[in-house]
């Protein structure tokens, strides 16, 4: 099995809290940006995605904190998709220390909705597959 997509992200001071560790709501942000990061990598955009009248939402985040992470840590957040046979998929990330020190574990759940309809779709693995100029990337 190929190592799941990543992005290098340092931990800058001002995103750490009053006893010098990342602040909680920051690991959503380096999660976050190691999706679109993936959309990037895959060929999807933003603009592409809004051209075709869609958009990925997120339903459900959890986060497990394993190790603190302090101001000038390196860190590298994983990205792996999950699909299902219904309207939303899985996408489970890892957040790493270079020294492979695992400090945090997200899991989210989304969707692809219709922009016009405010609906979910169907099938979202049909849009990443449709989008993607890789959609090995997403497991697809």
């Amino acid at each position: 099995m190929a190592e799941p997509f990543s992005v290098r992200v340092t931990v800058r001071g001002y995103e750490t809290d009053v006893q010098g560790h990342l602040n909680q709501a920051v690991y959503l942000n380096y999660a976050e940006h190691a999706r679109w990061s993936l959309l990037q990598a895959a060929g999807i955009s933003q603009a592409r995605l809004v051209g075709r009248g869609v958009g990925p939402v997120a339903l459900e985040t959890t986060i497990r904190y394993r190790r603190e992470l302090l101001a000038g840590d390196e860190v590298d957040v994983t990205c792996a998709f999950e699909w299902g046979e219904g309207k939303t998929f899985r996408i489970r990330q890892e957040v790493v220390k270079t020294d492979g020190t695992l400090a945090a574990e997200v899991v989210a759940v989304g969707g692809v909705m219709d922009l016009t309809a405010r609906k979910l779709l169907a099938d979202p693995r049909e849009v990443f597959r449709e989008l993607a100029t890789d959609p090995a990337l997403f497991g697809l």
